[in-house]
């Protein structure tokens, strides 16, 4: 079974933060420069929230705010789920499921390591259950 470790060594490890003090429009534009969906919220390199796309359409947008006058501090998910890196990519599935969340914080001993997404944790399901399916139809004709 494929660990979080295993895959943060396979990946291109860039995690994108922001301070709780930058402005949500601030926080939209390194996201857009960046493609990524989420930005990891810091304050003297330890992580105090989440700040995705999720929260802008919800906390911005709907509640009539104006990104370039409220900070991210304001609207940033306080209550951040994390993995470790011995979790299971299965348990993080399952967790980034339960909690209907696509990014991951990876934390030891409360230092930021990285960020898994939902798509690296469904990518590397899929690559692991490919390599059964060939490993098993090898043994099946004979080819091993």
């Amino acid at each position: 079974m494929a660990t979080v470790k295993q895959l943060l060594e396979s990946k291109d490890n860039n995690v994108w933060s922001i301070s709780p003090e930058a402005t949500v429009f601030e926080g939209l534009q390194v996201m857009a420069d960046k493609n990524i969906g989420a930005l990891l919220v810091t304050k003297d390199d330890k992580l105090v929230g989440i700040f995705s796309e999720r929260d802008y359409a919800r906390k911005v947008i709907l509640k009539g705010k104006a990104s370039k006058d409220t900070a991210i501090g304001e609207l940033m998910t306080t209550e951040v789920v994390y993995t470790t890196p011995d979790d299971s990519l299965d348990d993080c599935m399952a967790l980034m499921t339960a909690k209907h969340i696509r990014h991951l914080p990876i934390l030891k001993n409360n230092k930021l390591l990285g960020l898994l997404t939902l798509g690296d944790v469904v990518k590397q399901i899929i690559s692991t259950q490919e390599f059964k399916i060939q490993e098993m139809e090898k043994y099946i004709s004979g080819g091993m």
